[in-house]
C-alpha cells in the first residue's frame, strides 16, 4: 500500500501586479476625508502663576496630607483608601480596561483554532443480503488566520486602547486624590462643627448668667420687666442655636463616616482644635499642571485615543490583506488522525476592498476626524478651567489670610466691650442698660463664630489648592 504524498505548499510571493496595486493604493491614501487628525492645542500659558504672592514657583507637595501635621487625618485617609466603595469600583474598572488593551493587541497577531468531530451513521437493510451497514468518520482540523496590518490601522486601534487604559489609570489616581481631599475636607468641617457647638454652649451659659443677674435685680426692684424679657429671649434663642449646631455636627459626622465606608451612625468623635496651615503654599509651574493633574491627564489621553481612532477610521477605507491556513484530516480509522501522511493542508491570501457602501465608511472617517477636533477643544476648555481653579485658590490664600487678621482685631475689641458691659451692668453704673450688654454679647458671639468659619475656609482653600494642583496624597 502506498501512502499518499505529503502536501507541499509553495511560499507566497506577491506578484508584480499585486505590488503595483498596493503601491497605487498607498499613494492614494494621502487623501484623508475630514482632514488630518490633530493633538495640538493652542493655550497661552504664563511662566508663573499670576496670583502667586511672590510670583515664585515651588515644588508641589506629593504628601500634602502630612503638611497638616495631623496623625488622625492620615489614619482617616488610609481608611478611606482601603474601604471606600467608589474607589474599589474604580479599581475593578481599571482591570476591565487592562483587558481591553490585551484584546486590541490580540487583533495584531495571528489567531489559531482547532476543531474535531466524530460521526457514526447507519443505513437500511441491503437489498442483497438484508444486513444493515454502518459507517464511522473522524476528522480533526487546525486553522489559522492573520490580518496583515499594511496601513497601520490595527496599530492605531491598539494605541487608542492603550490611551483609554492610561486614562482609566489617571481616573483611578484622580479618584484617590479626590477621596483624600474629601476626607480631609469633611474631617476639618467636623472639627469646625464641634467648635461651633462648643461656642453655642458657652454663649448659652453666658446668656443664662446675665439672665440670673437681671432676674435678681428685677426681684429687688432695680430692673424693669422689659430687661428680664429681653434676657430670656436671648437664652431661648441660644438654646435653639445649640440644637441647630448639634444637628449640623451629626450631619458632618455621618458625611465623614460614609466616605470612610462606615455605617452613618454619627458616632465618630473629633477634637476641637483646627491645625495651623503652612504660611506658604506650594504652587508649582503652570505648564506642569497638564502632566500632573489627573483630569487633565485623562483629557489628554482621550485626545490621543481620538487621534488614533480617526487615523484608523481613515485607513479603514483601504484594502485589507488576510492570510489563512488550515491543516487536518478525515478518516474512518481513529488511528489515522495523527498520521502525518493523511494530513491535507492549505494556505491562502485574500485582498479585499469595499467598492460601494453608500459612502458609509467615508462618512465614518469624517465623523471620527470631527470628534477628534471636538476633543481638542474640550482639552483646551479643561486646561483653562484647571488654571482658573489654581489661580483662584492662590488668590484666596492671600485674601483669607488678610480677613483673618482683621477678624481677630474685631473679636479682640468685641470681647473687651463684652467684659466691660458685663461689669458696668453688674455694678449698676448709670447710663448702661440691658441693650448695651445684649448688643456686646451678640457681637462677640458672632465674631467668634465667624473666626471658626474663616479658619475652616482657609483650611478648605488649602485642600482645594492641593486638589487643583493635582498633588497626590
Amino acid at each position: 500500500m502506498i501512502s499518499p504524498p505529503r502536501p507541499w505548499i509553495s511560499p507566497l510571493r506577491p506578484s508584480p501586479a499585486l505590488l503595483g496595486v498596493l503601491g497605487l493604493i498607498g499613494a492614494l491614501s494621502s487623501c484623508q476625508p475630514g482632514g488630518a487628525p490633530s493633538t495640538e492645542t493652542s493655550i497661552d500659558v504664563p511662566s508663573a502663576w499670576k496670583a502667586s504672592a511672590d510670583n515664585a514657583a515651588t515644588r508641589i507637595s506629593t504628601g500634602w496630607v502630612k503638611d497638616f501635621n495631623d496623625p488622625r487625618l492620615r489614619q482617616l485617609v488610609s481608611e478611606t483608601m482601603a474601604n471606600n466603595p467608589g474607589l474599589l469600583a474604580t479599581a475593578e474598572r481599571l482591570k476591565a480596561a487592562r483587558a481591553g488593551v490585551v484584546r486590541s493587541r490580540a487583533n495584531r497577531i495571528p489567531s489559531a483554532d482547532i476543531s474535531t468531530s466524530a460521526s457514526r451513521s447507519r443505513t437500511n437493510r441491503d437489498a442483497a443480503d438484508g444486513a444493515r451497514s454502518y459507517s464511522t468518520s473522524h476528522n480533526i482540523n487546525v486553522g489559522a488566520s492573520w490580518e496583515i496590518d499594511l496601513w497601520g490601522r490595527l496599530r492605531h486601534l491598539h494605541t487608542a486602547s492603550q490611551a483609554d487604559y492610561d486614562a482609566t489609570v489617571a481616573d483611578f489616581r484622580g479618584t484617590r486624590l479626590s477621596l483624600a481631599a474629601n476626607a480631609a475636607s469633611l474631617w476639618y468641617s467636623l472639627i469646625s462643627a464641634e467648635n461651633q457647638v462648643k461656642l453655642a454652649e458657652n454663649t448659652l451659659a453666658s446668656y443664662r448668667k446675665v439672665e440670673k443677674i437681671i432676674s435678681r435685680n428685677y426681684k429687688a426692684g432695680t430692673a424693669r420687666a422689659l430687661e428680664l424679657q429681653l434676657s430670656r429671649n436671648n437664652v431661648y434663642g441660644a438654646e435653639r442655636i445649640v440644637r441647630s449646631r448639634l444637628r449640623r455636627r451629626d450631619d458632618a459626622r455621618r458625611n465623614l463616616e460614609i466616605i470612610l465606608g462606615r455605617y452613618p451612625s454619627a458616632n465618630i468623635a473629633a477634637p476641637t482644635s483646627l491645625p495651623h496651615i503652612r504660611p506658604s503654599a506650594p504652587s508649582g509651574l503652570p505648564a506642569d499642571l497638564i502632566n500632573r493633574r489627573p483630569d487633565l491627564v485623562i483629557a489628554r489621553k482621550r485626545l490621543e485615543a481620538s487621534f488614533h481612532r480617526a487615523h484608523a477610521s481613515q485607513k479603514n477605507l483601504l484594502p485589507s490583506l488576510r492570510l489563512t491556513g488550515s491543516t487536518g484530516t478525515r478518516s474512518s480509522d481513529l488511528a489515522n488522525l495523527l498520521d502525518p501522511g493523511f494530513l491535507a493542508s492549505s494556505i491562502a491570501s485574500s485582498l479585499s476592498q469595499s467598492l460601494f457602501e453608500g459612502g458609509a465608511r467615508r462618512e465614518d472617517a469624517r465623523a471620527a476626524v470631527a470628534r477628534n477636533k471636538a476633543v481638542v477643544h474640550d482639552f483646551s476648555t479643561a486646561a483653562l478651567s484647571a488654571f482658573r481653579e489654581v489661580e483662584s485658590a492662590l488668590a484666596s490664600e492671600k485674601w483669607l489670610k488678610q480677613q483673618e487678621h482683621y477678624l481677630r482685631k474685631e473679636l479682640e475689641q468685641a470681647a473687651l466691650a463684652e467684659r466691660q458691659a458685663e461689669r458696668d451692668y453688674a455694678e449698676g453704673i448709670e447710663g448702661v442698660d440691658i441693650l448695651d450688654l445684649l448688643e456686646t454679647q451678640r457681637r462677640a458671639s458672632n465674631a467668634r463664630s465667624s473666626l471658626i468659619d474663616l479658619q475652616n475656609q482657609r483650611i478648605q482653600n488649602r485642600i482645594n489648592l492641593h486638589l487643583a494642583l493635582g498633588g497626590s496624597f
